[in-house]
């Protein structure tokens, strides 16, 4: 364990929602399995070309506004795209929304265009227009994330 997110990964995140953020953070530092950000904001264009070859199934896609992200694990340095990787990775990532009360939903458990890559902010939590940028005043998970960053740095 004690995985960072990379230099890479970051700069997918530029516009994400910061509560998703969070979660990808304290996910990728308890993970056993390293994981990268595929993507996170998308333009109406790239959603389009997605829509048209059939990779996705709508045009009002959450990545348009910031609230979704796809990830994809890290076996030897390389994207997988095996399922049972994806797997272990939505236990503890879900473990992660959990702990800081963040409302998430997997692509994986979709009933139909199953999407093991895709991690969302609800949509009856965080509506289309929901600020993509941090509240004045801090989140209830803030102070939870930080100690248990410092924990885990401390303990490396």
């Amino acid at each position: 364990m004690g995985f960072k997110l990379g230099r890479r990964s970051r700069s997918r995140l530029k516009g994400v929602h910061p509560d998703l953020v969070a979660v990808l953070e304290l996910a990728i530092a308890r993970t056993p399995l390293d994981f990268t950000v595929l993507e996170g904001v998308r333009s109406l264009e790239r959603q389009k070309e997605l829509f048209a070859s059939g990779a996705s199934t709508t045009l009002n896609s959450r990545h348009l506004t910031g609230h979704a992200v796809d990830i994809a694990p890290l076996v030897g340095g390389k994207v997988s795209w095996a399922w049972p990787h994806y797997y272990r990775l939505e236990t503890v990532i879900k473990q992660a929304a959990d702990d800081l009360g963040v409302p998430i939903t997997w692509g994986g458990d979709w009933k139909s265009f199953k999407d093991g890559p895709h991690w969302e902010l609800k949509w009856s939590s965080y509506p289309k227009d929901s600020p993509k940028v941090e509240r004045k005043e801090p989140k209830k998970w803030a102070s939870k994330l930080h100690s248990f960053l410092l924990q885990s740095r401390s303990s490396t």
